[in-house]
C-alpha cells in the first residue's frame, strides 16, 4: 500500500513541477515593466530588449516626420533625463510637441542603443490638464 502512495506523490510532484516551469517560462516572457524615463535611463543597460511601458512628457519641438511616410522620432523626458524615440505609425491627435501643450505619453516598446523604440500601436498621448479643481466653498 506504501507504493502506492509513494507513486501518487511523486506524480503530484512531477506534475506541480511542471506546472510551476511552464507559469515561470510563460510570465518571464510576458512580463511588461511600467517604468518612467528616468528610472529607465538610471541604468539602461539593465532595460535594453526588455517589454517596457515607458511614461513620460514628449519634448517641447522634439517631434520629426520623415515626409510622405509615417516614420517620427521625438524625445521624452521625465524629471529633466530625456531618452530618443523612434515610432512608425499613426500617432494620437494628442500627441503635440507645441511648446506648452506636450503630451503626456506611456510608450510601448523596447529600448535599444539608439533609444526608445515603440511597437505598432504603442503610443498612448493625453494633453495637459486645462482644468484645476473647484475650490471648496466654505
Amino acid at each position: 500500500m506504501t507504493h502506492r502512495y509513494i507513486k501518487i506523490g511523486l506524480t503530484a510532484v512531477v506534475l506541480v513541477l511542471a506546472f510551476t516551469g511552464m507559469l515561470w517560462s510563460t510570465l518571464r516572457d510576458g512580463t511588461e515593466y511600467y517604468k518612467h524615463v528616468d528610472e529607465v535611463m538610471a541604468t539602461p543597460s539593465a532595460w535594453e530588449g526588455k517589454r517596457l511601458q515607458m511614461h513620460g512628457f514628449v519634448v517641447a519641438n522634439s517631434i520629426l516626420v520623415k515626409p510622405d511616410t509615417l516614420e517620427y522620432k521625438f524625445k521624452v523626458q521625465n524629471n529633466g533625463t530625456v531618452v530618443d524615440a523612434t515610432y512608425q505609425g499613426i500617432v494620437p491627435d494628442t500627441f503635440k510637441d507645441r511648446p506648452g501643450e506636450e503630451a503626456e505619453v506611456v510608450l510601448k516598446g523596447q529600448l535599444t542603443p539608439a533609444g526608445f523604440h515603440v511597437e505598432r500601436d504603442g503610443i498612448t498621448a493625453k494633453c495637459p490638464s486645462k482644468y484645476e479643481a473647484a475650490k471648496k466653498k466654505s
